[in-house]
């Protein structure tokens, strides 16, 4: 039963940072931060072995440093560097693989929707209008929380976290 309230919320904060980063571009310091909360409580709750820990932190901190360098070469924005290593805690290796995998496809996915919409949505006058300011809008950069949200619900099944022995 707890782990499905951590399932539960973990997924609740992931939805939050693309609902965040699809309407502001932007994914807050304090919700990168609550998303470590989950694996805190998963691993109290669900304890891998010294081991099993081991590999949780170093997939999280690796994604941090993949982050970075993502968010360096001016792909990313900050927040969803951020975003993506909080929620590599959780899924450990070499989940955190599948993870890294996921996201890209699905921000692969979200380009080719984006880069439609904003081809298609011009010709429509009533939903022209809607564009500026939004995703949508030409120019405008790629909410990749989006992708990083739609990976980690995916893969959240998969957890050995949340998996009841």
């Amino acid at each position: 039963m707890i782990t499905q309230f951590i399932a539960l919320v973990f997924a609740s904060l992931l939805i939050a940072g693309a609902v965040s980063d699809a309407s502001r571009y932007k994914i807050s310091n304090w919700l990168s931060g609550a998303l470590l909360l989950p694996f805190v409580l998963a691993i109290a709750v669900n304890f891998p072995g010294w081991t099993g820990l081991g590999l949780h932190l170093a997939t999280g901190f690796v994604a941090l440093v993949l982050g970075m360098a993502i968010f360096a070469a001016g792909w990313w924005g900050g927040g969803d560097a951020k975003m993506f290593a909080a929620a590599s805690f959780m899924f450990g290796w070499p989940l955190g693989y599948h993870f890294l995998f996921y996201t890209a496809l699905a921000g692969g996915g979200l380009v080719l929707v984006l880069i439609a919409s904003r081809h298609l949505l011009p010709a429509i006058p009533v939903l022209a209008r809607h564009t500026p300011g939004t995703a949508l809008a030409q120019g405008a950069p790629v909410p990749y929380g989006i992708a990083i949200a739609i990976a980690g619900l995916i893969l959240l099944p998969r957890v050995d976290l949340l998996t009841t022995f």
